[in-house]
Parts: structure tokens; sequence; C-alpha cells
């Protein structure tokens, strides 16, 4: 027989590395395909869809209703106001979807991996010839597309309907401003998804998972704000005249300091600044700092420049949460179980 030479054996197994990869990528797309495919002809979707979309519409109502005296107050940038101005009782949307934007990531990805696991089709599916990764990037990945077909199509909907409700004519800058706010809405809401599918991981039941995902959005959304006033007063207390005259602003920056570590007030704090340009800055602003202060309004540029770091936060958080959902996922034995 013919040795085959070392030249000939490099282009074999090139070949053979490059089919691989070839056959890796076809397996994320097809992965992606069929996970966004069942999300879409779920029951769960069409219920998030009319969950979010009824509130979100009614919280537009409520904006319209509103407007009249908002624009009493100030009458600048009155397109935004569709989106965070509260009325008859109804919340805004900005506030509604920093409340429900979390229960559409804990709700879709609570059950990607252990439910597979438990009906025995995981183990079907790492024997296919696909690259083991691609199973919890594309469940990934078609969780944050549907998060951003919702997200999208809600917020530029809800624009459309307060264009033929109130004859109103958005600026360009409030066109981009509102275009933002929905890209950090996407990143935010992707975050929950991907600790929901860490969740998914490392627990074996449904069921464990959800809870503990909605133990985790619970401590950050409501008892984080209670903690980091309980630690800034025991460090800094504000107990009598004195110690609120030295300690004040060390007690009000160590507050500050810990409520952005909880991703909720992390957005919450980044939207604000987009959706009214007349939030001038994030932090405390002292007496020195107001005397022959010019009031007036922020570009768009400048608004970003403030909420920087937030997106660099909410960007970083969520790399965290995928990263160790996809490192739990990669180091488990699938096939045992």
């Amino acid at each position: 027989m013919k040795e085959i030479s070392l030249k000939q054996r490099k282009s074999i197994a090139g070949r053979a590395e490059k089919s691989r990869g070839i056959s890796g990528r076809t397996g994320l797309a097809a992965l992606f395909r069929k996970e966004l495919a069942d999300h879409l002809r779920s029951k769960r979707f069409l219920i998030l869809l009319l969950l979010v979309g009824a509130t979100s519409f009614a919280s537009l109502y409520g904006a319209i209703s509103g407007l009249g005296e908002a624009m009493e107050s100030d009458s600048n940038f009155v397109f935004l106001k569709l989106y965070s101005t509260s009325g008859n009782s109804i919340p805004s949307f900005m506030a509604i979807i920093a409340l429900l934007g979390p229960i559409i990531g804990l709700a879709l990805g609570f059950d990607a991996v252990n439910s597979e696991r438990t009906s025995g089709t995981l183990n079907r599916l790492v024997s296919q010839p696909i690259y083991r990764d691609s199973i919890i990037i594309g469940k990934f990945l078609a969780g944050t597309a549907l998060i951003a077909m919702i997200i999208y199509s809600i917020g530029i909907g809800m624009g459309a309907f307060g264009v033929i409700a109130t004859g109103l004519k958005p600026e360009t800058e409030e066109v981009l401003r509102i275009l933002i706010f929905l890209t950090f809405t996407v990143i935010y809401v992707s975050f929950w998804l991907a600790l929901s599918i860490f969740f998914s991981v490392v627990c074996r039941h449904a069921a464990t998972s959800a809870l503990a995902s909605i133990a985790v959005w619970m401590f950050f959304a409501i008892f984080m704000s209670l903690l980091a006033t309980i630690i800034a007063g025991a460090v800094y207390p504000v107990n009598n005249d004195y110690n609120a005259m030295v300690n004040a602003l060390d007690n009000y920056n160590l507050e500050l300091g810990l409520n952005r570590i909880s991703p909720s007030y992390l957005y919450s704090e980044a939207v604000s600044t987009i959706m009214n340009p007349s939030v001038r800055t994030v932090n405390i602003v002292t007496v020195d700092q107001l005397v022959g202060a010019i009031s007036g309004y922020l570009s768009l540029g400048q608004s970003l420049l403030l909420v920087w770091p937030h997106l660099t936060g909410l960007a970083a958080l969520l790399l965290v949460a995928f990263g160790a959902s996809y490192i739990g996922f990669m180091r488990q034995e699938v096939r045992s179980n």
C-alpha cells in the first residue's frame, strides 16, 4: 500500500477540521431555528405576549389621559412622555416593563435544560453530530431573539398608536432615545433569561429552578434596597443631627453603590436618564455644584455618557450569568442522566 505523505495527511486533517467546523455551525443554526420555532408555537409565548401587550397598551391609555397635565409642567420632549407618564392609576410603560421584563426572561429559560433532561430528549440531542456547546448557545440565542421580538414590537407598536391617537410627531432624537431604551430593555431581560438558564442547568427539576430564579429576582427588586439602607446606616449612621451632618454624604454614596449591584436598579436608573433629558447627573449634587449651574436638557450623546457605565454593567452581568450556565452545562455528564 502506498504510504501517505505528510503533506497529504495535513490536507486530509485540514479538510476534516473544516468539515467539523461547518457541521458545528450548521448544528447551531438548526438548534436556534428549532428552539425559536418551539417558543413561537408554545402557549407560554402567547400568554406572555398577551400579558405584556395588554398592560403596555393600558399604560399608553393612562399616559394619553395624563399627557395634558404632564405638558403643563414641561412641554419639551412630549412624545417621550407616552412611555414615561402614568395616569388614571395606571403605571407608565417604563414601570410596567421593569416589572414584567424579568418575568419574560425567567419564563423562557427556567426549564430550558432540565425539562429536556427529565424527558430524556437531552441524551438524544447530545448524541447527534453537533458540538455540545451549540445546545446551550442555541437555547440562549433563541430566547434572546424572542425577547427582542417582543420588546421591539410592543415598544414600536406603542409609538405608532401614540402617533395615531395624539397626532404627535416624534423628533429624531426622541426616536433614537426610544430605540436605545428598548435596547437597554432587551439586554436587561436577557440577563434574567441567562440567569434562569443557569438555574435550569444546576437544578434537576423545573420547579426548583423556577423558585430559585424568582427568589433572586425578588431579592434584587425588593430586598436589595432595604439591605443597602441597613448596611449604609450601620457603616455611616445618620441617627442624630451630628451624625447626619458628618455622615450624610458617605451614607448616600455607600447606599447608592450597593444599590447599583442590583441589575434592577441599574436598569431603572439608566432608562430614566435616557427617557428624561432633564436628568443631568446620576450621582449626588452638592450645593457648590448647583451654584451657577444652568438649567436645561442634555443631548442624546451626553445622556449616553451618563448611562454608559450602566450599559457596561448590565452587559457584564449578562455575560457572567450566561458564562456560568455555559460552564455548568459543559461540565455535566449528560449521557449518564
